[in-house]
């Protein structure tokens, strides 16, 4: 805690040796000035102790990773939430890539380096490989990125994931919540995002630009579908069949296109920043 009351977390950063010691400070410099509302804050630092301290602002409800998987939370993630949590840290990855002066790739990106706020918002912490698929099918499954009750290669949840999509069962691995608040058009759409964000060759993913312009697009979607099943809900249409998604070019069919930039700047080649 500071002397004005903020509270503050503080991480001890790896050893720097001398010849390392003005590119530490510079990128220091470069992280202090993010300013995003889905980026954690870096305060200050401190180079007068053995190893140096990283100052950030303090996440009061801890990791994604724990909110997931903690089977005694008292409000479990539902599925608007999830949608908006990985919406909010793709765009926070958008904006390290492409907004800020120096672009900065994150090299660690997985739910225990996604905090969040005492608003539930998504915080992108502890700059340092997994990639942001593995998040969005964490989201989707509930299921941990590596697990012994898994055999063989399904140890790891992305093989786990794209075996179950190759052999048509999906919907098996699906997170219950998830299964009965989300319509299969939305979750499908989310799946095939992911998909497409594992491929291992990076020229064949999207951009988090690409990525977080159609996560926004899949929640559009589903808040207008739920917004047209009201209004017929009160004009007394209550017939069996499902209300139409409403798109708007955003659609959330697995089959097209929905690479909308959400900002005016250009990718550019990422700086593989991995000193904290």
């Amino acid at each position: 805690m500071l002397t004005d009351g903020q509270m503050v977390a503080v991480k001890k950063s790896k050893i720097v040796d001398e010849s390392q010691l003005e590119q530490f400070i510079n990128e220091v410099v470069i992280l202090s000035q993010l300013n995003h509302i889905n980026v954690v804050k870096l305060l200050g630092c401190c180079l007068e102790t053995e190893v140096p301290l990283l100052v950030y602002e303090f996440i009061s409800k801890g990791t994604l990773f724990k909110h997931i998987h903690d089977q005694s939370n008292e409000f479990p993630l539902s599925r608007e939430m999830r949608l908006r949590i990985a919406t909010e840290v793709a765009g926070a990855l958008a904006y390290l890539h492409s907004s800020t002066s120096i672009p900065i790739y994150h090299r660690d990106i997985k739910s225990t380096n996604i905090l969040l706020d005492d608003k539930s918002r998504a915080k992108v912490a502890d700059f340092g490989t997994s990639r942001f698929g593995v998040v969005l099918v964490e989201l989707l499954t509930g299921k941990k990125p590596i697990s012994m009750t898994r055999k063989g290669e399904q140890r790891s949840l992305a093989t786990h994931f794209l075996l179950s999509e190759e052999e048509n069962r999906l919907f098996e691995i699906f997170d219950p919540r998830v299964l009965k608040e989300g319509t299969k058009v939305e979750l499908m759409a989310v799946a095939s995002l992911a998909r497409r964000c594992l491929n291992l060759n990076g020229k064949n993913r999207p951009t988090m630009k690409e990525v977080a312009a159609e996560l926004e697009g899949i929640g559009t979607s589903k808040n207008k579908s739920s917004t047209l099943q009201t209004t017929f809900q009160e004009v007394g249409c209550t017939g069996g069949a499902e209300p139409v998604v409403l798109s708007d070019g955003n659609s959330t069919s697995m089959e097209l296109n929905f690479y909308n930039s959400i900002t005016s700047s250009s990718d550019g080649q990422p700086l593989l920043c991995n000193t904290i």
